[in-house]
């Protein structure tokens, strides 16, 4: 059986996505690569997934209301249980050719089962000199991870914070 391993979600950005500054809130984009991921996810597992990590999300340029939003989302990495996922947005003015480059990220999330336990996702396994190059991609951002982690560790889920 053949898994999609690859989603592509195309709307228009709504009025109800608008920042301070008139442009698409920054929420409303993350929100989009959580649910473009996520349907490439389930669909790659044909389980339920969860979020377990969004890294180096970084915003290019801001999309303007109005335009035609393109988030894509493609399955670069599996673990065990866990799938890293990439995803690029773009957007372009309707009337005009050409999208433009407006954020990227990896994210990750891992398969459950009903009692909410994490279960073995189907392996991937790259065909092209491109899946490869992003699979290492994939491994190099898990060991700048490990590093990143470890630095946060004394700040994380201390007592009392928050406030």
């Amino acid at each position: 059986m053949s898994r999609p391993r690859e989603v592509t979600l195309r709307f228009l950005a709504a009025p109800t996505d608008v920042n301070f500054a008139g442009k698409v809130h920054g929420g409303a984009v993350m929100k989009w690569i959580d649910e473009a991921a996520y349907a490439c996810a389930v669909g790659w597992c044909a389980q339920y997934c969860v979020t377990v990590y969004v890294g180096g999300i970084r915003f290019y340029k801001p999309i303007l209301i109005g335009n035609l939003v393109e988030v894509h989302a493609k399955l670069v990495y599996t673990g065990k249980t866990s799938m890293h996922i990439a995803v690029d947005v773009h957007a372009r003015d309707p009337r005009q050719e050409g999208f433009t480059a407006t954020t990227h990220c990896i994210i990750i999330f891992v398969g459950l089962n009903e009692e909410g336990r994490p279960v073995p996702v189907p392996s991937w396994v790259p065909e092209t000199e491109d899946d490869r190059a992003l699979e290492q991609y994939a491994v190099r951002l898990m060991e700048l991870r490990k590093g990143i982690e470890e630095e946060m560790q004394p700040y994380m889920l201390r007592e009392g914070a928050g406030g």
